[in-house]
């Protein structure tokens, strides 16, 4: 996901739903651009900026308690704009796409992380086995709320792609006037990254 954003130099970018801010780290470790990331809970803010403080470039990274349905940005204020396992939790995808959109310059690039379901058969079904049995019982291992959201996770990924698959999501990134819109599958399937520019 990064990679698509290094090659234009940014000086701003924004990371939509940062957590412990892994992505902003990175994009500070491989740009020299001033990172914003954004998180709507506090819990995974304050471990962001744990993570900042002991990161090498803390002074780049800023973290706030925000939506991405409603980012408190001006327009096109960022020259790059990341977003890691966010679409699957939002009511209104397509909204919320315009919104990200909003916030970026024109010909700004756009990437973002996500689990998938791997098309093909053999694949799936390993994949199906091990986020309704594997990830459960790795997380009940580790404690109740581990085990609840090992439970969540695989019905909740499949549900997502029922909902809206790949083609529909590549569709609303172009009707939020994002171009040049791809996606790559990767881990057998189990994850894609998708990317692409505002028009401009």
């Amino acid at each position: 996901m990064v990679d698509h954003i290094v090659p234009a130099t940014p000086g701003r970018v924004l990371d939509v739903a940062t957590g412990t801010a892994g992505v902003a780290l990175q994009l500070t470790d491989r740009t020299s651009a001033r990172v914003v990331g954004v998180d709507l809970t506090k819990a995974m803010l304050r471990r962001g900026r744990e993570n900042v403080a002991r990161g090498r470039a803390g002074s780049r990274v800023q973290l706030v308690n925000g939506r991405a349905e409603q980012l408190p940005f001006p327009d096109e204020a960022f020259d790059g704009l990341t977003f890691t396992y966010h679409l699957r939790y939002v009511a209104n995808p397509a909204a919320t796409l315009v919104e990200l959109a909003r916030v970026l310059k024109p010909g700004a690039p756009v990437a973002s992380l996500e689990f998938h379901v791997p098309p093909n058969r053999f694949w799936r079904a390993w994949w199906w086995l091990y986020t309704r049995g594997v990830l459960p019982v790795a997380g009940g291992l580790a404690g109740r709320s581990w085990f609840t959201v090992g439970r969540f996770l695989g019905p909740n990924i499949s549900e997502h792609y029922r909902r809206y698959p790949v083609s529909s999501i590549a569709a609303m990134w172009r009707d939020a006037g994002l171009v040049d819109v791809e996606f790559r599958l990767m881990s057998l399937g189990g994850g894609m990254v998708m990317s692409g520019r505002k028009h401009g």
